[in-house]
């Protein structure tokens, strides 16, 4: 089994740690192996602790063979985003100002993780303060796609979503603050689960830049994988007031649901090939039954994006004001230029803001009234080359640095739960994703009908040759 276990996804290889087929060291040396042999050519990994992991699998081993499993994680690998704070590992979120920046405790989610007897192999690559859809940045260089390593993976959780698609380990933990799981999990062929606003407490981590838009989330290989992280990673904590709100669960799990299929954002460039794969799946959805209404963008993307503006560049400059100016003067000019916007934003802008949020939060509220979901390509574009930012074109039309993008901000701004599912591959062999994004709460519902989706729509993973080349 050793040889072909790293293809095995989170539940299957829980099943072969419990039945003795398997055993937490030596699936560490796996994929240890695995990373060192490479990584090189993709660079997802920027910290990891052999020893320190070994000890956990150790330890996992121990309780395996005494029948006392923490829980269905025990033993299991993952790798966490660079973001996010774990003791024993450096945490730099790609920023020169964090280079040494070494904690000495959990955030609470990697807290809950290493309680549920998780084996954290290492850290994962993130664009500079987690601010772009690629993953580059001038402390550890560029992210590459084992798709085709020509390419981004996208970002900002594109070190994790690699990782994953390479065989590098079974699952990522990172964060979604603008889409930053679901279009990587969608250019790697990944489930990338984006949850409610919190469902993951958080605590204890790096300054909050976007409000509360960011939240944790996972990429994996399966929704049955995405479920198993999630009953470790959800429920209320002491330490975050916002997960002990009461979750409306709106779970309507019978055919026909009423799905809203938005093709396009208003006269944002979409790619063929993926509008495509997009609308061969909604046919697909009416084809089983569902309700498939497809229409225009249920919103005005304008209004977001200056939402967008001022919370995203009020949050830099209030994290370059808080650090100083030694700080400062080793970001990169784009982080410089997002501070030097958000210190023209006056007070009045931002409690205007908020005010704008909240509205919106309920005019989402009315509108999953009407639909139990809606369905919307991941990413508007391909993947592109590993060292731009962005796309210079899609569907041969010039593009702007968020228009890849367009179609994922708005469920952080809302907070809803969201899921990015694979649909198929383009011409050219690369992945295609859709995502489903639910009702506030409804994440259970969401996680259902993924699950149902990807049982009968989807034939098997599919990994890319680079994975698979000894």
């Amino acid at each position: 089994m050793s040889t072909e276990s790293w293809q095995l996804g989170v539940v299957a290889l829980a099943q072969a740690l419990r039945s003795g087929a398997l055993e937490p060291v030596q699936l560490l040396d796996i994929f240890f192996d695995r990373i060192k042999r490479l990584d090189p050519a993709l660079n997802t990994m920027v910290a990891t602790n052999i020893e320190g992991a070994r000890v956990q699998a150790r330890a996992s081993a121990a309780r395996l063979r005494r029948g006392e499993p923490i829980s269905p994680l025990d033993g299991i690998p993952i790798t966490i985003k660079d973001n996010l704070l774990v003791r024993g590992f450096p945490a730099t979120w790609g920023s020169k100002g964090y280079a040494h920046h070494s904690p000495t405790h959990d955030e609470l989610p990697v807290e809950r993780l290493r309680a549920a007897g998780a084996v954290i192999l290492g850290k994962t690559n993130v664009p500079e303060l987690t601010l772009q859809g690629y993953t580059s940045n001038r402390l550890f260089g560029t992210t590459r796609n084992p798709w085709d390593t020509r390419l981004t993976p996208g970002g900002s959780s594109g070190g994790g979503a690699a990782g994953v698609a390479a065989g590098l380990a079974p699952a990522a933990i990172g964060t979604d603050g603008g889409g930053s799981i679901r279009r990587p999990a969608c250019h790697t062929g990944l489930v990338g689960f984006k949850p409610s606003i919190g469902r993951y407490p958080r605590a204890d981590g790096f300054p909050e830049l976007i409000s509360d838009f960011e939240v944790i989330g996972t990429l994996t290989h399966s929704v049955e994988d995405t479920k198993l992280l999630d009953a470790i990673l959800a429920g209320p904590s002491e330490l975050d007031p916002r997960s002990h709100s009461p979750l409306p669960q709106t779970k309507r799990d019978t055919t026909p649901l009423r799905i809203l299929y938005v093709p396009r954002f208003g006269d944002s460039p979409c790619d063929r090939e993926v509008e495509s794969a997009t609308d061969a799946s909604a046919k697909w959805l009416l084809d089983q039954g569902h309700e498939v209404e497809r229409g225009p963008i249920p919103f005005d993307r304008a209004e977001i994006d200056e939402i967008w503006r001022v919370i995203g560049c009020s949050g830099v400059a209030h994290l370059l004001q808080y650090q100083g100016p030694s700080f400062e003067a080793v970001c990169s000019p784009f982080v410089i230029d997002l501070a030097r916007q958000g210190r023209a934003i006056t007070a009045a802008d931002y409690v205007g803001t908020l005010a704008k949020i909240s509205s919106f939060r309920r005019q989402m509220g009315q509108l999953f009234k009407r639909h139990d979901l809606i369905f919307t390509p991941s990413a508007a574009a391909l993947p592109w080359p590993a060292e731009e930012s962005h796309p210079p074109k899609i569907d041969d039309r010039p593009a702007g640095p968020r228009d890849h993008a367009v179609y994922t901000g708005w469920v952080n701004v809302c907070g809803h739960p969201a899921i990015g599912l694979p649909l198929g591959l383009s011409r050219s062999g690369l992945p295609i994703g859709g995502q489903f994004v639910g009702a506030y709460g409804s994440d259970d519902s969401v996680l259902a009908f993924a699950e149902r989706f990807e049982s009968v729509r989807n034939r098997g993973r599919i990994w890319p040759s680079f994975a698979l080349a000894d």
